[in-house]
């Protein structure tokens, strides 16, 4: 019989290279503790990761892993899901590796609707290569790629991710790791894709978007009396940037997984069918 699990359970021997302060440690928390809370084991869950500091959490957690290319996590962990649809999948990655480099794997894994929970580290800059503008960096903000101000308007993660078709559309802050936990738990419990963007301050190359600054402004939907099956009213919610910024879900609806869609899956995982008795002699011949 395993014991309960808890946060430290998920530690790998190697503590988290981060800079002092980042709002990835608030991830990595709240992540260990909706794990342990779910009473998963290491061994119960794969995590995914794409390339930037988030990425660098495959080094920190105790779990099956697989550190993917840049703007590819969603495709390798879809695969997996596929292949193995009881296998619990998480993905992590960053508002570059996943809204840049990922952006067209990311609207088509929100209309796939396949299994997976897909957390990104919203920090509005690329962190790892020193602070050049992401696709979220706020407009007119100064980065080291563009020292006159940015130009292009700044992407919206949750808004879009609700119009190209998200069953689920959840946004979170780093600095609120209670919040954040539950969310997480909330995400990986629902039945198909669910996006998590999460609002993480980058200490040393974000001095705009700080902790305080979305201390004064992020707010919980819970109590507010939010619907989040109305599409419309989440939009609006979505929308919401500047003087105040929502967190909770914003979206949810229920409806077939990919998985649910697909008659070979319906029954047991594609690994765990006998593969022995499957005649490809005919298909092979076309070919020799």
């Amino acid at each position: 019989m395993q014991r309960p699990v808890k946060n430290p359970d998920f530690n790998s021997p190697h503590y988290p290279t981060w800079c002092p302060g980042c709002g990835d440690f608030g991830i990595w928390t709240a992540l260990k503790n909706a794990m342990a809370e779910l009473g998963w084991q290491p061994s119960d869950v794969l995590i995914v990761y794409g390339i930037g500091c988030s990425g660098n959490m495959a080094n920190f957690v105790r779990t099956y892993g697989f550190h993917g290319l840049h703007g590819r996590a969603l495709p390798v962990a879809i695969g997996a899901k596929l292949a193995n649809k009881d296998l619990k999948i998480i993905v992590i990655g960053g508002d570059g590796d996943g809204y840049g480099e990922g952006g067209n794997h990311f609207l088509h894994a929100l209309r796939g609707n396949v299994d997976i929970t897909y957390i990104v580290h919203d920090n509005q800059v690329y962190g790892l290569t020193k602070g050049q503008m992401a696709p979220t960096t706020e407009r007119g903000q100064k980065t080291s790629s563009t020292p006159e101000g940015v130009i292009d308007q700044p992407l919206n993660p949750v808004a879009l991710a609700i119009a190209a078709g998200g069953s689920f559309v959840a946004q979170g802050f780093a600095g609120d790791t209670g919040q954040l936990t539950q969310l997480i738990k909330a995400a990986v419990d629902h039945p198909g894709f669910a996006h998590l963007n999460v609002l993480q301050p980058c200490v040393t190359f974000n001095q705009h978007n700080t902790y305080s600054w979305f201390y004064d402004r992020v707010y919980n939907l819970d109590g507010t009396g939010h619907d989040f099956s109305n599409k419309q009213e989440a939009f609006a919610r979505a929308l919401e940037w500047g003087e105040k910024i929502p967190t909770g879900i914003l979206y949810r609806e229920i409806r077939d997984t990919y998985e649910q869609d697909v008659p070979e899956m319906r029954t047991e995982s594609l690994v765990k069918e006998r593969l022995d008795n499957i005649d490809i002699s005919g298909t092979l011949k076309q070919y020799t």
